[in-house]
């Protein structure tokens, strides 16, 4: 992990390379099976362990592709459409699997996951893509709200007094300015059901590592940019975001006309 800013930035290097090393032992587990398959077992066995070192080497090679498709990419900052499905696979079975095998490496999981969260976030940008400001959604975790707050904000975000003692407010003058969606959601299954009901092409999630990693799983390949809130009170008790970094986020997505409007 490295310094930038006085803040601390994951390199996307750790997570694509225990990818590489996973897919480098895949392989020889194919070989092995298959080495197996004519010197050590039956004629049914023989079939059997064939198959299966066929079908792990058809999951290598495209897991194979998937990696160096995303490093490339990463590297070109262009897309490479040719390689969307073995990239998919990567982001939503491959880099999962990874981050569960790092942890026996004793490598942290928020380490694991900030490298993710910055693989896909610059995966998304090489993308370079705008969509109308209503057709963008900006999904908020409850936690920025203030926990002495008595009123109810999930099922309507506009449920909010504007007091100024969380960021609420100003996430609802940003998304009033820019003409974009906002929701404030308390995990996963309610972020889900957002993303069904509003249908938008375009999304900008705030989260703490481990719900990011997984929300932005779920929603590929749909555009999902991710936002790492902040923690001065510890996890899920009056988080903070960086508003100027979210503001400049979210006008990466709409058309250029839309910063006229007031927010700078």
């Amino acid at each position: 992990m490295g310094l930038k800013g006085g803040k601390y930035v994951a390199k996307k290097r750790v997570i694509l390379g225990l990818a590489l090393t996973f897919v480098a032992l895949l392989g020889l587990l194919a070989s092995g099976l298959w080495y197996v398959s004519f010197y050590g077992m039956d004629k049914l066995s023989r079939y059997l362990l064939f198959g299966l070192g066929l079908a792990f080497l058809l999951f290598v090679i495209v897991a194979f592709l998937g990696v160096v498709g995303v490093v490339l990419i990463i590297i070109w900052r262009r897309p490479l459409p040719v390689l969307d499905r073995p990239i998919n696979m990567v982001i939503t079975r491959l880099l999962p699997l990874v981050m569960g095998a790092g942890r026996f490496l004793h490598l942290t999981k928020e380490k694991l996951e900030r490298s993710f969260i910055e693989i896909n976030n610059a995966l998304v940008r090489t993308r370079a893509i705008k969509v109308p400001p209503s057709k963008l959604l900006i999904l908020a975790p409850h936690c920025l709200q203030y926990s002495g707050c008595p009123f109810k904000i999930t099922a309507d975000v506009n449920n909010c007094h504007r007091c100024g003692r969380c960021q609420i407010q100003e996430l609802l003058q940003l998304a009033e300015c820019l003409g974009v969606n906002l929701t404030v959601v308390t995990g996963g299954t309610l972020a889900r059901k957002k993303v069904k009901e509003l249908r938008p092409e375009a999304i900008v999630a705030i989260a703490c590592e481990r719900d990011l990693s997984s929300g932005l799983q779920d929603v590929y390949p749909l555009p999902a940019f991710g936002v790492l809130n902040e923690r001065p009170n510890g996890p899920c008790v009056d988080t903070r975001v960086d508003m100027e970094k979210l503001r400049q986020v979210v006008q990466s997505f709409i058309s250029p006309k839309v910063e006229t409007l007031g927010v700078k």
